[in-house]
């Protein structure tokens, strides 16, 4: 399934790796506008936690930030925060989500740079995405600063899809049961309230760092992330907590992070109207009168106006594969290796969301 691409701009050239692995061989060295000092490195592991006041949880203040940092920890404060208009927010996903989007966006410009059209890369699950490009017709009889703007402008787009939907897809196959570490339960923290929201505000803020040529990466990505927290109605630490303990017996049960039980999971992933709505905890003080902000998802097929296209595929690699395949292709005879997450998200979802309800009732994707 062809979906049609879009347009970019901004200096972004090397940015490193993020635990994602592209096939082909790497970059050809070029210069760091984003001001990294070691463009070979992957973007560093984040510890998350739930969004619970469960021990093991860690909460922080949304006016208090620190610095992002792409290749080191150094003055990041991460943790879960709390915003009037977005909720609880996940800042080790926002930052993950953001660097994943800035190497996705490196590693597609360096594919248009060099005219190649298919192309791929994985996360850290067995799981391996494909890319396929077609070039529009006059491509090549464009100039050379044409073909760079566009390139770039379409790379941070394609960027922001691959890395939208590869965190996606993560959140699926853990549903199904998969699993990085076989003694870690990662099952509750599937379609947890905060996650895709935090996911998704990460790829936006990396598109408007990508996008800012005044600042290197790092400074921009900050400076975006401060803002945007800022706008959505930044609250201190203990209005996170509060929002947490007030959720409980509702949102989530138990005391230990390891045990946590979380009953409601948000399973919006943009698929009816193109956003994905954050959830606020209702009646919360500090909030009164907040409304959510949903954002808009990345979508290729709004991305057409240069005449390229893109074919993107997932194959499953994980031992839940079969399951997975089974509900994409019902018919036994015609069942494929790969999914494609425009048409086949929308069928997982639906089942999810039946298991979903038979495990904790109807109300499961409704916060309140």
């Amino acid at each position: 399934m062809a979906v049609p691409l879009h347009r970019a701009n901004a200096a972004f050239l090397h940015v490193a790796a993020g635990l994602v692995m592209f096939a082909g061989g790497c970059a050809l060295p070029r210069p760091d506008l984003f001001g990294l000092k070691d463009s070979a490195k992957s973007p560093r592991i984040r510890l998350s936690c739930y969004a619970s006041s469960t021990l093991g949880s860690v909460f922080g203040d949304a006016s208090d930030l620190g610095t992002h940092h792409y290749d080191n920890g150094k003055g990041e404060k991460n943790g879960i925060i709390y915003t009037c208009k977005a909720g609880h927010i996940d800042l080790p996903h926002v930052r993950k989500a953001a660097d994943w989007t800035a190497y996705l966006a490196e590693k597609a410009y360096d594919k248009l740079r060099k005219g190649q059209t298919r192309f791929s890369f994985k996360l850290w699950e067995p799981s391996r995405y494909y890319i396929h490009l077609t070039y529009p017709e006059n491509w090549k009889h464009l100039l050379e600063a044409q073909r760079d703007q566009i390139a770039r402008d379409i790379s941070i787009t394609l960027g922001q899809y691959s890395a939208f939907t590869a965190l996606t897809w993560h959140e699926i196959i853990t549903w199904f049961g998969y699993r990085p570490v076989l003694w870690y339960p990662e099952f509750p923290s599937a379609f947890s309230w905060e996650d895709t929201f935090s996911n998704l505000l990460g790829t936006h803020l990396a598109g408007k760092a990508l996008r800012d040529t005044e600042r290197s990466y790092d400074e921009a990505m900050t400076v975006a992330l401060d803002a945007e927290v800022q706008r959505l109605g930044a609250q201190p630490k203990s209005t996170a907590i509060e929002a947490a303990q007030q959720v409980k017996g509702l949102w989530y049960s138990g005391g230990i992070l390891f045990l946590v039980d979380i009953k409601k999971r948000n399973l919006d992933i943009g698929l009816d109207d193109g956003f994905v709505t954050p959830w606020i905890v209702p009646g919360l003080g500090a909030c009164q009168g907040a409304e959510p902000a949903p954002y808009p998802v990345p979508d290729l097929r709004a991305l057409g106006r240069h005449g390229f296209a893109v074919t993107f595929e997932i194959e499953p690699r994980e031992m839940e594969r079969r399951a997975i395949l089974k509900i994409v292709y019902p018919d036994p005879d015609n069942r494929r290796k790969r999914l494609v997450p425009a048409v086949h998200f929308e069928p997982l979802m639906e089942h999810i969301r039946q298991d979903a309800v038979r495990r904790y009732g109807e109300e499961v994707d409704v916060p309140g």
